[in-house]
């Protein structure tokens, strides 16, 4: 009877940590998960980390300015700082993006592991030719700050279901009719994962804020930094 219970108490024992795992970690699919070294050095991670995990980023294939695919593998093995905008812009984007040049892409430009992805919402205009414009004017390295540009509804959907940039439920309409204007950046760390907060790209607090998160998840490590292609 004693065995019985205590059988008993490590099978519940045993769910218990299946649970608190998939819900920290949402990484955990199967059993066999639960063995996986990853599965605790990603952990461990979000234990010590100030900067917790938002979201994952989606499955996706767009163009670069260069006309080359890109795709989330791209990023991975790099820090990410994501944001959306358009060329033809009078209003936010200037000032969007000249904060990104001036308070991060200029800061962390010279580090290897690190990345700005600006998508447009202007696919129709924002070809990629014009995007390769567009970066070359502001003279930075294509590298090191990617434009990218694609089919309308997937960008938005990355905006949103990824990137957490827009309300999700803007999605019930048509999306000819739809138009994402957004001031805010998102930060993507070394395994595909949206960390930290929505930072206002037009706030100099948050730019900030950013900053220190961006050197935080420099010192990460990524879990399969040889899927790097990019």
């Amino acid at each position: 009877m004693r065995n019985k219970k205590v059988v008993g108490y490590s099978i519940f024992f045993f769910v218990l940590v299946a649970v608190f795992l998939i819900v920290v970690l949402g990484e955990v699919k199967t059993p066999g998960d639960l063995f996986k070294a990853d599965t605790y050095a990603t952990l461990a991670s979000n234990f010590h980390s100030k900067s917790p995990v938002l979201s994952t980023v989606k499955p996706f294939t767009f163009t670069t300015q260069d006309g080359k695919p890109f795709t989330e593998k791209d990023m991975l093995g790099k820090v990410c700082v994501v944001n959306y905008f358009f060329t033809t812009c009078k209003g936010i984007c200037p000032r969007m993006n000249a904060n990104m040049q001036s308070m991060v892409y200029n800061v962390f430009k010279d580090n290897p592991d690190f990345m700005i992805v600006s998508h447009t919402v202007d696919p129709e205009i924002d070809t990629a030719a014009v995007l390769k414009k567009y970066a070359d004017k502001l003279g930075v390295d294509g590298h090191k700050w990617v434009f990218l540009t694609g089919r309308k509804d997937s960008l938005y959907q990355a905006a949103r279901n990824s990137y957490l940039l827009d309300d999700p439920k803007n999605a019930v309409v048509n999306i000819n009719d739809q138009f994402l204007h957004t001031q805010f950046f998102a930060l993507v760390d070394k395994n595909g994962n949206v960390r930290g907060q929505v930072y206002d790209g037009l706030k100099n607090d948050e730019l900030k804020q950013l900053q220190s998160d961006i050197k935080e998840l420099l010192r990460e490590k990524a879990n399969n930094p040889s899927a790097v292609s990019y």
